[in-house]
Order: structure tokens, then C-alpha cells, then sequence
């Protein structure tokens, strides 16, 4: 069932755009690190704007905003939706910023039209989503799942030694409440893409079905340090090579088990580099991700053997440890089937995918049904200034949205489930 209720694009569309004068970046995007000065004035600045739509405004431990809207039935769980509100140091005006204020707008236009929903209604912004100054990412929802404690979260510290704790005083945003204290009845978490599928496919909505898995390593490659004039090439022991070496294997492995796997090294430091020194040491990270759990096994058997082997034909040392998995995240097939429906309803072109890049979300399905809807963004580019989505775009997603939160708050996620 859908009803005829519609947001109003327009209002979101200004909305996105007010909250990008919070930590304006360079080249029109936004830089918004969390729990930065930047961070406290957007946030308050949500807590001004959802307690003007009607909504009670209170925070947890970890600074997440959740703005409560009641149902008939104050004894029913919330139906939660969200995102988040931080940036990365050159962030654009749509990545979680999206997701938050859709939110918003779904609640300000069932409160103009005065709908009340049998469930409450839960809006959040999550703490540090992006983990571009606090490790790890998605630090709320991940103490939420029970990844963390609360406590471990707030002893850890930035670059600059301040921790998070510290930084939660800084802005005011401490809460009274623990991360974890609240119950959801469902989480419905809308995002821009931040990949050029549903662009290139020309495709209004993502129906995201899960979450990719996850792997990091950290590794090494020794050699031995030796006159850059006088080494023969047949003689040395250079790291960097080997490392390369290593880098096309990494490429070609994760290619035979396509097309979903990618496998990405995105630091690499040569140890006491210099000009006319054949490199001794190489130590560099590696992201593997696939939504099949099996597949990931595969390829880090594969990529094992693959740095043995290149350290033993050419006379070097390696170390390769896995420090991080997630398992890939199935979403409730009830949530994304309300997804799905509401979608077609509205008339919008579909299909079903998988996300690329971790969300709350995927750590919020630990615990609670839960599911995603993506909506396109320009050339799939996003964590840069020129991240785009168009307003058209962010209507559909919100509608999407909109619907799919009536319908969770109205009818039990098991009917829904049956008729999707």
C-alpha cells in the first residue's frame, strides 16, 4: 500500500545546501570532520530544525542526534532512518548528508499533513561515519552493533592527540544516554551511490540487498639497502620492486574473481627513502572486499602465496596479516522488499544491487532488519568536492524514503515481506 503523500523536493534540495555553509570546503564541497567545530554547529543546527518540525531531541554518549517523532502505539519500537552529518576533509554536500536530511523533510512533511503513523518514527544522525579523524569508521553504529564499547570509543585519540571524548565536550555534544540503549523496530538508511552504476544504467533507485565484505591487511617487503652506482641489477635485493611486482598480482587476482571483488593498496611508504639507494623496505596496506565470504578467502590465499612466492624468487622477506574483517551484511528480505515496493509504486526505475562502500547501516543489520536506498550520483565520484547528485535524483530517493517508512510504521515488516 502507498500513499499519494509526496516531499517537497524543493525544500530538501535548499536544505542540502544550507547545511554545506557548516565547514564550506575549497571547491564547493564541504569539509566537516567530525565532532570539529563545523560538526557542533551542524549539529546544532539539526536539533534547532527537528525540534521546529515537532520532533524530541535527545543525544547519546558517542554525540548521535535521534529525533523521536510518537506513534499511536507508544509501546511499538521506532522505525529508525538516517545517516550521518560529518564529512571527509574534502567531502561534497550529499555523502550521509543526504540520508539525514531526507529525514528530516519525511518528518516535516508528515507533520504538514497531519499524519500520525502507529509506530514512532526515529531520525539519527550517527557519530563519525566517514573515520577521516578518528579511527574506525562508522564508529557509532560499530559500539551500536557491538563491535566496541562505548569507553574504547571515547579513549581513542586524532593526530593531533585529542580524544574522543574530548573533542565530544569541545562541541557540547556529550549525552546522557548510552549508544546501544535504544531499540529500533527497523533502520532505513538512504544514500547517494558513491559508485557510477545507476547513472551508467541510467536508473533512478538502488535496491540495496547487503553489504560487501570487508578484509585490511597491513604488509611488508625486506630487502637489503645497497649503493644505487655500484649494485648490479642482477645482485640486488630491492624491495620496491618485489612490491611492485606484488601490486600487478594483487590487480590480476582480484580480476579472475570478478566482477565483484576489488582489491585496492592504498598506502605504501619505502622505508629511509633516497635517491641512490637501492630500496631495502616496503611496508603497505591493502583493502579486499566481495559480498561472498568465500570469494574472500580465495583471493587472500591467493594474494599469500603470491607475496611468498615474489619474496622467495627474488631473494626477499615479506609479512602479511589480515588486522580487520567484516563479513559481508545481508539486509532483512522484509525491509528490502518494502524498498522494492515503494519504488515500483512511485513509478521508478530499479534494480537491485549490492553496496560497494561501508555504511551505518551495515553495522546497524548486525542488530536490527535493516536496509538501503541509493540513489545516483554524477560519474559515481563522491569523498571529493565534486560529488553531485541532482535534485530530481534526491526527490525520488526521499519519496522512496517516505513511503517505505509509512509502510514500516503501519504494517508489521512480515506483511510487507509477503507481498514484496
Amino acid at each position: 500500500m502507498t500513499s499519494n503523500l509526496r516531499i517537497d523536493g524543493s525544500r530538501l534540495w535548499a536544505t542540502i545546501h544550507e547545511t554545506a555553509q557548516f565547514g564550506p570546503g575549497q571547491a564547493g564541497g564541504v569539509n566537516r570532520l567530525t565532532l570539529s567545530p563545523a560538526d557542533g554547529q551542524v549539529r546544532d543546527w539539526f536539533r534547532r530544525a527537528c525540534e521546529a518540525a515537532g520532533l524530541t531531541v535527545s543525544t547519546d554518549d558517542l554525540g548521535t542526534q535521534y529525533a523521536l517523532r510518537p506513534g499511536r502505539d507508544a509501546s511499538a519500537k521506532p522505525i529508525a532512518f538516517g545517516s550521518h552529518l560529518d564529512t571527509q576533509p574534502t567531502g561534497g554536500r550529499f555523502d550521509g548528508i543526504l540520508g539525514v536530511l531526507a529525514g528530516l523533510e519525511v518528518m516535516r512533511t508528515l507533520d504538514e499533513a497531519g499524519i500520525e503513523t502507529e509506530a514512532p518514527l526515529l531520525l539519527i544522525n550517527w557519530t563519525n561515519e566517514e573515520g577521516s579523524r578518528f579511527a574506525p569508521a562508522m564508529m557509532a553504529s560499530a559500539v551500536f552493533a557491538g563491535d566496541y564499547t562505548s569507553d574504547e570509543i571515547l579513549a581513542r585519540s586524532d593526530a593531533a592527540g585529542i580524544t574522543v571524548a574530548e573533542a565530544l565536550q569541545a562541541i557540547g555534544s556529550v549525552g546522557e544516554e548510552r549508544v546501544g540503549d535504544r531499540e529500533f523496530g527497523a533502520f532505513v538508511e538512504l544514500h547517494i551511490e558513491q559508485g557510477p552504476i545507476l547513472e551508467a544504467e541510467e536508473t533512478a533507485i538502488g535496491v540495496v540487498e547487503g553489504g560487501q565484505g570487508i578484509s585490511w591487511f597491513d604488509g611488508s617487503i625486506t630487502g637489503f639497502e645497497s649503493h644505487a652506482g655500484t649494485t648490479p641489477m642482477m645482485r640486488r635485493r630491492d624491495a620496491l620492486l618485489g612490491f611492485s611486482e606484488f601490486c600487478l598480482a594483487a590487480e590480476r587476482i582480484a580480476l579472475a574473481h570478478g566482477p565483484s571483488a576489488v582489491a585496492t593498496i592504498g598506502e605504501a611508504t619505502i622505508a629511509a627513502p633516497s635517491r641512490n639507494v637501492v630500496p631495502g623496505g616496503m611496508a603497505f596496506t591493502l583493502d579486499l572486499r566481495d559480498p561472498r565470504s568465500q570469494t574472500l578467502d580465495a583471493i587472500e590465499a591467493e594474494l599469500r602465496a603470491s607475496v611468498d612466492e615474489i619474496a622467495q624468487r627474488r631473494n626477499l622477506t615479506s609479512d602479511f596479516k589480515r588486522i580487520w574483517r567484516k563479513e559481508p551484511i545481508p539486509f532483512d528480505p522484509a525491509i528490502v522488499g518494502a524498498v522494492a515496493n515503494a519504488t515500483e509504486a512511485l513509478g521508478l526505475t530499479s534494480r537491485r544491487m549490492i553496496s560497494g562502500a561501508g555504511h551505518d547501516a551495515c553495522n546497524v543489520a548486525m542488530k536490527v532488519p535493516t536496509a538501503m536506498i541509493f540513489v545516483p550520483c554524477r560519474d559515481g565520484i563522491s569523498h571529493n568536492e565534486s560529488e553531485w547528485a541532482t535534485e530530481d535524483h534526491c526527490t525520488a530517493g526521499a519519496n522512496v524514503l517516505l513511503q517505505t517508512v509509512m509502510t514500516l510504521a503501519n504494517w508489521a515488516p512480515d506483511e510487507t515481506a509477503a507481498s514484496a
